[in-house]
């Protein structure tokens, strides 16, 4: 491994997840068996904790050890309430009859059993068993309709981790998750579940590998090979093809890195198209590493911006899983990937560029902070599915303004949209799947701002940044129903909470499947 190359080391995996009809007791090899501790029912006069299904035969199982007491009376000595991740755990030191590998019985508390309560539940579940070779457990068989799909999200995504030590990973993922008293009339549902939870894992992991091995070329490579995978078609720009197209905001914004830009076409359809079928364009923030070019960035604000092409990755992520859920709309993703690098060809403030598709009738940007470069490639990849792809809809994804963090703070995401229907539908999904975005207000109020005096806009707007941002990616939507998330304040998650691990989250790529894997995405809106 050279220093100018170097390689990644083999990460860690997600938890595999299956079914089983029987007790999680008596599934054999088992480790660890976790049951739900249910809180008393609000307004009732009973104030007594309950336990979900298979209390009752692990109990038997476990009379020796628990010497005349039951669990109920564990979580009392140990003031439990039933709280939604809440962890009671004790030891069994010797196993049980019919399961010798049992070391651990985990009570865990389910709140009021709603979807944030199953992935709170789940996370807390993998954080409890990380190095743990199986558990069995019966928390999605309180509902099954209602838990699988947030359990296994929270078990699986708040194992991620990312490790380049010497000596390996700090700890693993649990290995194997059984969800006991499930049959396999629910095997669909736990797969749906599955490939969702590892959209988010994988759109976190591309958002976390570092700037040294993660470029524009590299992207893509991963991008091909995704596609390669999964039976998407793949198309890739290189530096000579987006020059000769017309590409000058990717262009410009990429010319001054050693590591030239590129723009990443996907292309998924589903099994039925036919030329009625609608489409929908998904844009991706592709930014590899942002210094903020010649308007450098401080430096602590730097150390997190190898995660810059976050809706990049979001992207990929959903356009690998579309078929997986059924998607029933043809989708192309676009990725408009670049390094914002300092050198002494770097973009200066005062340029101007010319968006695509590079002739007189297109846009042009002056260039007064080489740091609102996302909008840059944003722009040309929106005018270009609006000219090539001609969809139906228009969705981008981007790290795009520090504004939106300090609106929102770091557990909401904010959206745009020029639709309400489509902007319904989205929020909708956000909040299914536990990924909360809030919309804000594509006013016109401050369209001003974006004048130049020499250009048809000012790439650097000024306040309010989020929305003259948005109000900036409007003129290129074509007059398309679009919508456009800034992910920037949910971008990173400062520290290990529900089923986030802090560093990078990968926002966004459960949202856009929850919805696009719906029977009629669409309807409504097209």
């Amino acid at each position: 491994m050279s220093l100018a190359d170097p390689t990644l080391p083999q990460q860690v995996t997600p938890p595999a997840v299956s079914l089983d009809e029987r007790a999680p007791g008596a599934v054999t090899g088992t480790e660890v068996v976790v049951l739900p501790v249910l809180p008393p029912i609000a307004g009732s006069t009973d104030e007594s904790l309950a336990l979900g299904p298979g209390a009752a035969a692990l109990e038997e199982a476990l009379t020796d050890v628990l010497a005349g007491a039951d669990l109920l009376d564990v979580l009392d000595a140990e003031g439990a309430t039933g709280r939604a991740g809440e962890v009671t755990s004790f030891v069994v030191p010797g196993g049980v009859r019919g399961n010798k590998a049992l070391r651990r019985v985990l009570l865990v508390g389910v709140g009021a059993q709603r979807p944030v309560d199953f992935r709170r539940a789940g996370a807390a579940v993998a954080r409890a068993t990380r190095d743990t070779a199986t558990l069995a457990t019966t928390v999605p068989a309180l509902d099954p309709d209602l838990a699988i799909e947030p359990f296994v999200v929270g078990v699986t995504l708040a194992s991620f981790s990312f490790d380049w030590r010497a000596t390996g990973p700090k700890h693993r993922p649990v290995g194997s998750v059984v969800l006991a008293e499930l049959g396999a009339s629910y095997a669909d549902e736990v797969a749906r579940a599955v490939t969702i939870a590892a959209a988010g894992w994988r759109a976190r992991f591309l958002a976390t590998v570092p700037s040294n091995v993660k470029n524009p070329a590299w992207l893509a490579e991963q991008a091909v090979t995704v596609a390669d995978e999964v039976g998407l078609k793949a198309e890739v720009w290189d530096e000579e093809r987006l020059a000769e197209e017309g590409f000058g905001g990717i262009l410009g914004v990429g010319r001054g890195s050693v590591t030239p830009p590129r723009l990443i076409r996907l292309d998924y359809a589903p099994p039925q198209a036919s030329r009625r079928t609608p489409t929908v364009a998904l844009v991706g923030k592709g930014i590899t590493f942002d210094t903020g070019g010649l308007n450098l960035k401080p430096g602590d604000a730097m150390t997190t911006m190898k995660r810059d092409m976050t809706g990049g990755a979001v992207v990929l992520s959903t356009m690998a899983a579309l078929a997986a859920v059924g998607c029933p709309v043809r989708v192309v993703g676009l990725i408009a990937a670049a390094e914002n690098a300092v050198s002494g060809s770097s973009m200066r403030p005062g340029d101007v560029l010319r968006h695509y598709p590079g002739d007189r009738t297109a846009r042009t940007s002056e260039v007064n902070n080489t740091d609102a470069e996302g909008r840059l490639v944003l722009a040309d990849a929106m005018a270009y599915a609006v000219a090539k792809v001609k969809p139906g809809v228009l969705v981008d994804v981007a790290t795009l303004t520090g504004a939106i963090k300090v609106a929102l703070g770091q557990q909401v995401g904010g959206y745009f949209a020029n639709h309400d229907v489509l902007a319904s539908a989205i929020e909708s999904a956000a909040e299914t799947t536990g990924e909360p975005l809030w919309r804000m207000p594509l006013t016109a109020t401050y369209e001003e701002k974006l004048s130049s005096s020499i250009a048809d806009a000012d790439n650097s707007a000024g306040t309010p940044q989020a929305i003259t941002a948005a109000l900036f990616l409007q003129h290129f939507n074509g007059g398309l129903p679009w919508a456009h998330l800034d992910v920037a304040s949910v971008g990173d998650a400062p520290e290990d909470r529900d089923e986030w691990t802090a560093g990078p989250t990968g926002w966004g790529a459960r949202t856009l499947l929850t919805w696009l894997g719906s029977p009629a995405p669409l309807a409504g809106i097209v």
